[in-house]
């Protein structure tokens, strides 16, 4: 396997491209027969993905799936899709990850909302059946990192995110944040994982008048399941709302955008404007609100790409404190795969070794039969082969504690022939198939018996009561029980 990843972000594009991109990015990894995860944030769109060798030709094969999988979903040409990413492979695709992860790679450096959403696109992956045993553990070892980071350096410590510098750079521009916050009026339009964060965020700025309003009517279960002090908004009351609000934040991105004169209709603003003036936040990647609203008189827009130029910068101190924590994490991680890669090599070479000897013991044993001679011969061939398996062993990890273990595979395949497999983490993919009972030891039915001794008759355990569950007992079972009994 060999795994790459393919890369656009702001660092690179402009985030209304990255936005194009991204859509229909949940779809990608599903649609293409390579293990693949999705990374699908306001400023990156990247994916993750193993081909099936470390053939060159392997590897660009899959990257050329991804790429069409991408054109198909988001319906940019394809060749300006292939241009627009970059391609990461193996170790460089790994540090990537953890910088992103850690919040280093971000528009906003040391943002808090990115750990959630590498975790996240693994719990996707994991749902869509589209992830394997390597990219899951490269992912959970990221997230973990992502959390290092936050415990131990200043960067971690600051909290700040793409949601809580855009709402700093609208208190800033309305006067006083703090004082702002308190008495403002505030409309949330959407109910995804940004509506969470600035929903959270206003409310630790102090703001009582929070109302929301999603198009797909998810607005009061969204308000119920955070137990947040808001309101739902119905259709019918997003003029009176957007009438009354000093500030209205976009976070749905949907297909559809709001309009300026959509906005001067529900909002109440006139040729010279209103009464007070209304600040408006779009923190979509696809916009929730046409660039036009900017033009309103009275009227501030706030855009992703405003929070990225004005996102403060860190102290080189904080930056080199996360930076050393992600690199070690990198190299720990590399060179726990080497020695994973390295025990499949050794559980390779073994396996090979075994079915000789076995093989040559069949021989031995049709010759001359089970005999007390051909059961010593098997112990010392078998001595033998431990003997000579010992340093080819200790070779591999030595081998592997140095980067090498690619060198070792490759001897393996030119002196014996072996194709070294990776061993993925066995996952059940059927429920567990339930034992009869004379597949159970008269060991097993005794501490039945001796459970169910405990158990009102009808219940299910000590602890409830007969009639709030009830399972089907094994009559071998019952029968010990009322031996016991009696």
């Amino acid at each position: 396997m060999t795994l790459f990843s393919l890369v656009a972000t702001h660092a690179d594009l402009d985030l209304e491209t990255v936005g194009i991109l991204s859509s229909g990015a949940a779809d990608v990894a599903g649609s293409v027969d390579v293990p693949a995860v999705t990374l699908a944030t306001c400023n990156r769109l990247e994916i993750y993905a193993e081909a099936s060798s470390d053939d060159p030709a392997a590897l660009e094969a899959s990257r050329e799936e991804l790429i069409d999988a991408v054109a198909e979903t988001s319906g940019v040409d394809r060749d300006t899709i292939a241009s627009t990413f970059r391609t990461l492979v193996e170790d460089d695709a790994v540090s990537h990850l953890f910088q992103v992860g850690a919040g280093l790679d971000s528009a906003v450096i040391g943002e808090r909302e990115i750990a959630g959403q590498v975790r996240k696109s693994l719990a996707d992956a994991q749902n869509a059946g589209t992830v394997s045993g390597h990219l899951t553990r490269l992912f959970e070892t990221a997230t973990r990192t992502a959390k290092d980071v936050g415990a131990r350096t200043a960067l971690g410590s600051r909290g700040r995110s793409i949601v809580s510098v855009s709402l700093d750079i609208a208190g800033d521009m309305r006067g006083d944040g703090a004082a702002f916050y308190r008495d403002a009026c505030v409309v949330l339009i959407g109910t995804g994982a940004y509506a969470g964060t600035s929903l959270a965020q206003l409310q630790e700025r102090g703001v009582r008048d929070i109302a929301v309003f999603s198009g797909s009517g998810r607005a009061e279960q969204f308000v119920a399941e955070r137990g947040a002090a808001a309101r739902a908004l119905k259709m019918e009351e997003l003029s009176e709302a957007f009438s009354a609000a000093d500030v209205i934040i976009g976070c749905s991105g949907g297909n559809r955008q709001i309009t300026a004169q959509e906005i001067r209709t529900l909002a109440g603003i006139g040729p010279e404007g209103r009464e007070k003036d209304l600040t408006v936040i779009d923190l979509a990647l696809s916009h929730d609100f046409t660039p036009e609203v900017a033009d309103l008189p009275g009227v501030e827009l706030i855009t992703l790409e405003s929070v990225k130029m004005a996102a403060p910068a860190e102290t080189e101190d904080s930056l080199e404190q996360a930076r050393e924590v992600v690199d070690a994490a990198v190299q720990e991680y590399l060179t726990e795969r080497q020695q994973r890669s390295a025990d499949d090599a050794i559980v390779a070479l073994r396996r090979h070794t075994q079915s000789v000897l076995d093989a040559e013991m069949e021989k031995v044993r049709k010759q001359h039969g089970c005999t007390a001679a051909a059961e010593e011969v098997e112990f010392a061939v078998r001595r033998i082969v431990r003997k000579l398996l010992h340093t080819p062993t200790v070779r591999a990890r030595e081998l592997a504690a140095e980067g090498r273990t690619e060198d070792y595979v490759q001897a393996l395949q030119d002196i014996f022939g072996l194709e070294v497999e990776p061993r993925e983490r066995p996952e059940r993919e059927q429920p567990a198939k339930r034992r009869r009972a004379e597949e159970f030891t008269p060991a097993e039915l005794a501490q039945m018996a001796a459970h169910l001794q405990k158990v009102p008759d009808g219940g299910f355990c000590p602890h409830h009561r007969p009639g709030e569950f009830a399972v089907e007992r094994l009559e071998v079972a019952q029968r010990l029980t009322q031996a016991q009994a009696s």
